[in-house]
């Protein structure tokens, strides 16, 4: 009752956090006057929340990520491959992160930027192309779901989303797709991507061996090594290497090979200082 007599309140009148006639300075006064036997317990905040204020500027939401998602088109159709480990900064949250998003049997989607936001917003896209395809009757086109998700994320652009997607599937129309999108909205339509931070070393080996008339097994091997190495030079990426394939029937998964199996089986890297062992 301390403080509804401090603000001369009738006997029956209970203070209200919503009644706007009390003012911060008067809540401060009385918290001044308040003794060791009326504590008072504020629930009034001190400041607005304003994310835009100088105040809320000053926290930054930064942080490290790290990746490696690859995807290209070659004569049988496409070939998509990524790693699975999760990173926050420093610190390895999981290595059986799934980093490609089913949106329906002929579209994925890859995860590359904030997990969260990737896993949400292709989650609605995957909405958004279900009801699309109940309204015309007929499955939405690799361009035209892309340009549904680039628009979304352009709606939010500069408000802190962070997301570096690939959009890969098969239409009638075009056949094999791939449209790369980001949280600014840009959007990128094109026929090898990589994505991530260790893209830079995926790319290396791609654009060494890459060529349009490869067979299903050498477009799937030469997208696992592309990706195997990747994790090998990259400390944000690692974990399981998933490949993928999308031909004119639909999406399939290939294979999920842990790293340390290929470095040690498959392509049979040389350890640094075990050469005599």
């Amino acid at each position: 009752m301390a403080l509804e007599a401090s603000l001369r309140l009738h006997p029956t009148e209970r203070f209200s956090i919503d009644r706007k006639r009390y003012e911060l300075s008067d809540y401060e006064k009385v918290m001044g006057e308040a003794d060791d036997h009326h504590q008072i317990c504020p629930t009034i905040p001190r400041d607005r929340m304003n994310l835009y204020s100088d105040s809320a500027k000053k926290i930054a939401l930064k942080f490290n990520k790290g990746t490696t998602t690859l995807a290209f088109v070659y004569k049988g159709g496409l070939a998509l491959c990524v790693d699975s480990r999760a990173t926050g900064g420093q610190y390895i949250s999981t290595q059986e992160c799934m980093k490609v998003r089913i949106i329906n049997d002929f579209l994925l989607g890859t995860i590359a930027g904030g997990a969260a936001d990737c896993c949400y917003w292709q989650r609605v896209l995957s909405k958004e192309c279900r009801l699309f395809e109940l309204r015309n009757k007929e499955r939405i086109t690799v361009a035209a779901a892309s340009k549904i998700l680039a628009n979304i994320l352009y709606s939010y652009k500069g408000m802190g989303l962070s997301l570096g997607v690939m959009i890969c599937g098969w239409d009638k129309v075009r056949g094999p797709q791939i449209f790369y999108v980001d949280n600014d909205g840009n959007r990128q339509p094109g026929k090898l991507f990589s994505v991530g931070s260790g893209s830079t070393y995926a790319y290396g080996v791609v654009d060494t061996f890459y060529k349009y008339d490869m067979t299903d097994e050498e477009a799937f091997d030469l997208a696992r090594r592309a990706v195997f190495h990747a994790t090998h030079r990259d400390v944000a990426s690692g974990g399981i290497v998933r490949v993928f394939s999308i031909q004119q029937t639909g999406w399939k998964r290939i294979s999920e090979t842990d790293m340390m199996e290929l470095y040690d089986d498959q392509y049979h890297m040389a350890r640094p200082g075990l050469e005599n062992i």
